[in-house]
Parts: C-alpha cells; sequence; structure tokens
C-alpha cells in the first residue's frame, strides 16, 4: 500500500478528537472514516477528499485540486488535493474539515444483513427419499 506517511500522521493530527474515527486500506491507500463512512484518505501523496457533488466543482477551481478517477472516470463527489495544495496545516485542515463536515450530512447506515452463505456443493440425495426400491428378479 503506498501512501504518504508524513501526511497520514498529519491527517491524524487534525482528526485526534473526532469519535468513532477509524482507518482502513482503501483505493490502494489509506483512508479515514467515521459512522457515516469515508470521507479523507491518502493515495502516494495525494489527499483523497469526499467533499460531495455540490462542492465539487467549486472544489475544483482551487489550485492542485483534480477529479479524483481511478479508472479514467471521475467519482463523483470526490477530489484529489495534491502535495502543495496540504503543505501547510492550514491548508490541510480546510480539506479535512470540508470532508468531515459533508460526511456527517449523510445518513448513518444502519447494520447489515446477515449473509446466507450458499453452498457450491450439490445437495447431496437422501438415500431413502431419493432411491428406488431394489427391482424384483424373475430369476429362479
Amino acid at each position: 500500500m503506498a501512501y504518504d506517511i508524513g501526511l497520514a500522521e498529519r491527517v491524524r493530527d487534525c482528526l485526534e478528537r473526532t469519535p468513532n474515527l477509524r482507518e482502513k486500506a482503501m483505493f490502494g491507500g489509506l483512508a479515514f472514516l467515521v459512522a457515516n463512512g469515508m470521507f479523507i484518505g491518502i493515495s502516494d501523496d495525494d489527499l483523497m477528499v469526499r467533499i460531495g457533488p455540490d462542492a465539487q466543482e467549486g472544489a475544483l477551481r482551487r489550485a492542485h485540486v483534480r477529479p479524483m478517477d481511478f479508472t479514467g472516470r471521475p467519482m463523483k463527489g470526490y477530489v484529489f488535493v495534491g502535495e502543495p495544495g496540504t503543505r501547510n496545516d492550514e491548508e490541510l485542515a480546510y480539506w479535512v474539515n470540508a470532508a468531515l463536515s459533508f460526511v456527517r450530512t449523510l445518513p448513518t447506515p444502519g447494520p447489515k444483513p446477515e449473509s446466507k452463505a450458499v453452498s457450491k456443493a450439490r445437495p447431496r440425495a437422501k438415500a431413502n427419499a431419493l432411491s428406488k426400491p431394489p427391482r424384483k428378479s424373475n430369476a429362479k
């Protein structure tokens, strides 16, 4: 997993008082999540910021910001902030707070339903239920 460890430490410092914070390997980097989902992350030396679709256009007008696209298709509501855009603590705090503010507007997901494991093995036939009765022999 490739991400800027120093940037990760700085993000952690910004989030030290954030309740229910989790970190998870995502998008080939490190992501930070709260109950409402992923809101910020690091990939290489870029900051991945979830700002929401309504704020995306304004964010893209800022210096060192570009659409977040891993597959060639930009992800709606997410941007990458290049390393020059996170060099000072005020700039980094701006992006962390913008992402955290957005994700807190989202509904908190409920518990995931339990998955029912489906066996890929073919079911075995019960001997009595599916077996044919033995044939009567005509031999004497």
